[in-house]
């Protein structure tokens, strides 16, 4: 078992959700970002918008691994900065990308 913290754009919330069940029915302990109830991350303060992009990479930090949700090979500069920091942390980079082959 793996813990593995789910990163990409809210834009692929639904291959988010899916992927994360696949994931977790193979063994694996995921952990996701918190469920935005306002309509983007620009709707937040910038404390806010801090203070959740702190939670999440404290969530890469306990992590095995990142999983990154770039569907047709996108990934914006949110997920990026995600995918340096773990990769800072040595963690293992899995793309949705090369699961759904």
């Amino acid at each position: 078992m793996k813990i593995i913290t789910v990163c990409g754009s809210y834009k692929f919330k639904k291959e988010m959700v899916e992927i994360t069940e696949t994931m977790a029915l193979r063994g694996n302990c995921m952990l996701t970002p918190i469920e935005l109830t306002k309509p983007g991350k620009e709707a937040y303060t910038e404390a806010e918008a801090l203070m959740l992009d702190k939670m999440h990479k404290e969530k890469i930090k306990l992590s095995d691994a990142i999983l990154v949700v770039n569907v047709n090979g996108y990934i914006g500069n949110s997920t990026n900065s995600e995918i340096e920091y773990a990769k800072s942390l040595h963690k293992e980079i899995i793309y949705y990308t090369d699961l759904i082959k």
